[in-house]
């Protein structure tokens, strides 16, 4: 048996643990011991849910930016604190309505605090000395490469392809200015004191000793391959999650229509979520079809109630269950999302709330699997807006034409050649045991 410590980039919500929580079920049920270590409540409810432990460790400051100021200091209003703080709220602000190129322009923004990134990997380092994993394995936190090279513990990735030093970037459709900035010289400066290589892009530290890519070539390029897998879609459902009884009520004779559109809010007052939301609600109020409504576990303005009579809100729903039974998927472009309902062979109409969501969607409209309607922007880029005319427009268009639904289908059939879940297990179980026999040696 082996042990197996999952990092997540510690966002709240759910795309990147609908992508862990299957590789590690598939990893327990070999046998093996799996940890997760997820600062954030609603990922830490699917984690329970899924029957994972979750470690944390003893600076409160790791669980920031999901608590307050004051849990998040635990009473200690240091400088050092509050500047962490501003650090990741001014990021989230410019990140709103902000063109973000690649991974460079997005660690740019969430990764130019020191201390913030030090306290990070002395959290995780702590994590892994106290679980004594055999690898980790990384979902998109860089902090978590310099923790687990430092600790010299083998490290394993599954990432989306623009994560990769190779990748296109996020809006390959235009050209790419000049000056793109980068927080590659701060984290050099980070990875010295721990006596680590320099990295030559922050997309380096999502190369590991094992590197799988979720998705298939045609979605998610990589303009060199060498070294990657392709590992197809990997999405989770808990095997005993008992499907509501609503679902089997729906009616046959109506389309279903589900609209997921994240987390309503972000730290710094951003509400994409929310101005989603309230337009696929304008758009399909007193329409001839059956909406669900989920958001993860977060609750939609009191002041919106009562809902239009043909909907129906859910906090959480099964989402594989539900999108199967779907029509059309209504959503903002998050890889998990695309991916589940392209999985089970189900368009979607896309409103990508930024530039890696509109990649996304770009590319599944170029399969004919979907539309997108991208939002505009006020001058001063702080308040998003969606035309709801052209939204209706865009549902009404794939629900009438059969061609989305079956390009969807199409491509579900293709994603699951590449293995998922259980050939990654496979492959993770490999790189533990071909260290085990180097050691031997």
């Amino acid at each position: 048996m082996s042990r197996f410590l999952f990092t997540v980039l510690p966002s709240n919500d759910f795309g990147l643990l609908t992508r862990s929580l299957p590789i590690a079920a598939e990893l327990t049920g070999r046998g093996h011991e799996v940890f997760f270590c997820h600062p954030a409540r609603g990922p830490q409810m699917l984690i329970r849910d899924g029957g994972f432990k979750n470690r944390l460790p003893a600076d409160p400051a790791y669980c920031f930016p999901h608590n307050s100021i004051f849990r998040l200091i635990g009473g200690r209003k240091t400088l050092r604190n509050i500047k962490m703080v501003a650090s990741f709220v001014r990021g989230f602000m410019k990140f709103r309505g902000t063109e973000l190129w690649n991974v460079e322009d997005f660690h740019a923004l969430f990764l130019g605090n020191a201390d913030f990134i030090r306290t990070q990997v002395a959290a995780l380092t702590e994590i892994i000395e106290s679980t004594r994993p055999d690898a980790v394995v990384d979902f998109w936190n860089p902090c978590s490469y310099i923790a687990a090279k430092f600790l010299k513990k083998p490290f394993i990735t599954v990432i989306q392809s623009h994560q990769h030093p190779k990748s296109p970037g996020f809006i390959f459709w235009k050209e790419p200015p000049s000056g793109i900035p980068t927080a590659v010289p701060l984290i050099n400066e980070i990875l010295s004191e721990y006596g680590l290589p320099k990295i030559k892009s922050t997309g380096d530290l999502f190369v590991g000793d094992l590197t799988m890519v979720v998705g298939m070539p045609e979605l998610d390029p990589i303009e060199d391959t060498t070294g990657v897998t392709y590992i197809g879609a990997v999405l989770w459902q808990n095997p005993e999650t008992r499907i509501p009884e609503w679902v089997a009520d729906l009616k046959t004779d109506k389309p279903v229509v589900w609209i997921y559109p994240g987390a309503l809010r972000y730290p710094g007052n951003n509400r994409q979520g929310e101005i989603l939301l309230r337009a696929a609600i304008q758009s399909l109020a007193g329409e001839d079809v059956q909406v669900v409504i989920s958001t993860g576990h977060h609750d939609i303005p009191r002041s919106w109630l009562p809902l239009p009579p043909n909907f129906r809100f859910e906090p959480f729903v099964p989402g594989i269950t539900i999108a199967k039974r779907s029509d059309l998927m209504i959503h903002h472009g998050g890889y998990g999302s695309c991916q589940t309902g392209l999985y089970v062979g189900t368009p979607a109409v896309i409103v990508p709330t930024y530039s890696e969501r509109e990649s996304n969607a770009r590319r599944i409209v170029a399969q004919g699997a979907g539309e997108v309607v991208l939002p505009t922007y006020e001058s001063s880029r702080k308040k998003m807006m969606i035309d709801v005319a052209e939204l209706k427009a865009k549902i009404h268009k794939v629900l009438s034409g059969p061609s989305y639904k079956e390009n969807a289908r199409r491509i579900s059939a293709k994603l699951k050649e590449y293995g998922g879940a259980p050939k990654a297990a496979h492959l993770i179980e490999e790189v533990v045991k071909n260290r085990r026999s180097a050691y031997n040696r």
